[in-house]
């Protein structure tokens, strides 16, 4: 008789990666954390609120869930969003109607400082029955390398979580970490030679750009990139600015030329790994998972980096 394989419990593994790089010593220990991260708590939107955004924990539920998780040295943080979904082609749709009645019973002209309001009171008159929407944002705090990470493929959505932190803890001295090298040009070098870095392996994706304003884009999947096809693209003076990878036996992932790193998967070995160390608890196999994922990335990024041509340090004042 064969043996039922159950489903995998929850585990916390980031998809993808923004890395800031802390530029001065500040305090991120825990308890520090905690207590700031309690002034600004996720909560629900208002009946007239567009948006509200906090924290919340990262693992659990119900108030004495901690708002900070420790593993070893790292530390993970969640926020979450919660906004009204109006669609713009209701309100549009609503203020034509209006604007339409207005001008046929009163017989003039409706101009753009009353649309505006109109749209207001109409924008007003719909939040409450609006759908709502949640999403939630985390990042891991590695202290000791100077790090943090954070699971968004968007600077926008990575920067409304770290203003927020900003904001509880006074002071977040971090900025995007950038290497000393254009990451388009490694790239390229890399399709172009078909070899990549120690430990680095070019898989089956990429983006080739034209180096003219307006250029032609060439998106390539499940493609040979050793291939002729490619070659020519890259003599013909196209610029790879997205990537796929793999290093080691461990992960493989997405690169572009903005240092986004998306769509990182880690593989099965590490996942078996984590489920095997978490054990029948859904909070242990989180915790198992998250440990062993940042684990993988304090020795992954740095190699990265190097493989990009080293960091690239503020100079000194």
């Amino acid at each position: 008789m064969g043996v039922l394989r159950l489903e995998r419990l929850p585990a916390m593994w980031f998809r993808n990666l923004l890395v800031y790089r802390l530029t001065q010593d500040i305090s991120l220990d825990a308890e520090t954390l905690e207590t700031a991260l309690a002034e600004k708590l996720a909560r629900p939107c208002a009946s007239q609120e567009i948006a509200t955004y906090g924290f919340i924990p990262p693992f659990g539920k119900g108030d004495d869930a901690p708002l900070v998780h420790v593993s070893q040295d790292f530390l993970l943080v969640a926020a979450r969003k919660e906004e009204r979904i109006l669609p713009g082609s209701v309100v549009k749709d609503a203020l034509k109607d209006k604007v339409d009645e207005i001008e046929a019973e009163q017989m003039r002209k409706v101009y753009k400082k009353e649309r505006d309001q109109i749209k207001d009171e109409i924008v007003q008159a719909f939040l409450p029955r609006a759908f709502i929407r949640k999403s939630a944002t985390f990042a891991a705090i590695a202290p000791k390398q100077g790090l943090i990470l954070v699971d968004a493929a968007s600077p926008k959505r990575a920067e409304d979580l770290l203003s927020t932190l900003r904001e509880v803890l006074g002071s977040l001295p971090l900025r995007p970490l950038s290497v000393k090298v254009a990451p388009t040009a490694t790239m390229t070098e890399w399709v172009k030679t078909q070899e990549a870095a120690t430990d680095f392996y070019v898989l089956d994706e990429c983006e080739l750009r034209d180096t003219e304003e307006d250029g032609g884009v060439v998106r390539c999947k499940r493609q040979d990139l050793t291939s002729d096809e490619i070659q020519l693209h890259l003599s013909s003076g196209k610029l790879v600015t997205q990537l796929s990878l793999a290093w080691q036996d461990k992960l493989s992932f997405v690169l572009d030329d903005k240092m986004v790193i998306k769509r990182l998967r880690f593989e099965a070995l590490l996942q078996d790994q984590a489920e095997q160390d978490g054990g029948d608890e859904a909070l242990g196999q989180l915790d198992a998972s998250f440990t062993l994922m940042m684990l993988t990335l304090v020795d992954f990024l740095p190699q990265l980096f190097e493989a990009l041509g080293g960091e690239e340090l503020p100079q000194a004042v």
